[in-house]
């Protein structure tokens, strides 16, 4: 059967945009088809200081993958691009792959909790998510995510990355 995915890319090491590219292309050669991209957002880290700002985007994704194989593999792209974790706090990173949404499942595992249980909270996510699927409803808060993305209290900075820009 044929699932949506919908997730979240995320790098403030190294060529940030490298980086969302190949493992865009990664996603795409052992996960499934990417169907549309947001454009590319240039964000303040979040729960963390960091000099160096994060390139983000949104995919979605379409895939014959269950949530938890879909999560293994991407776990494999992170490590195959160089990410190294280090614990459950917050730090810079080469690579970041969060799931969002897949399909209107909802998945609470110690493992893997779908929808993303932070999305809310995060303009960084819900700001491109919101350029590709503003009519999506949030399969547990039952609000589109256009109206999260406006009721958001985050306050961070979220602004259109543009290439020849000077990175912050």
């Amino acid at each position: 059967m044929l699932h949506k995915a919908y997730l979240l890319l995320g790098s403030n090491r190294g060529d940030r945009i490298q980086m969302l590219i190949q493992a865009a292309g990664l996603i795409e050669k052992n996960t499934g088809k990417i169907i549309s991209s947001s454009s590319v957002y240039e964000t303040a880290p979040w729960g963390f200081e960091d000099e160096t700002y994060f390139l983000n985007q949104v995919h979605c994704l379409q895939t014959l993958l269950t949530p938890f194989n879909l999560m293994a593999a991407l776990l494999r792209i992170e490590t195959a691009i160089g990410r190294k974790r280090q614990g459950d706090n917050y730090t810079s990173r080469l690579i970041d792959i969060d799931i969002l949404f897949f399909d209107n499942h909802i998945v609470d595992h110690e493992h893997l909790t779908v929808p993303h249980p932070r999305l809310h909270q995060r303009r960084f996510a819900l700001t491109p998510l919101a350029e590709i699927a503003p009519d999506f409803i949030h399969p547990v808060l039952r609000i589109t995510i256009r109206d999260l993305a406006q009721q958001c209290k985050d306050e961070s900075e979220v602004h259109l990355y543009t290439p020849d820009q000077v990175s912050l």
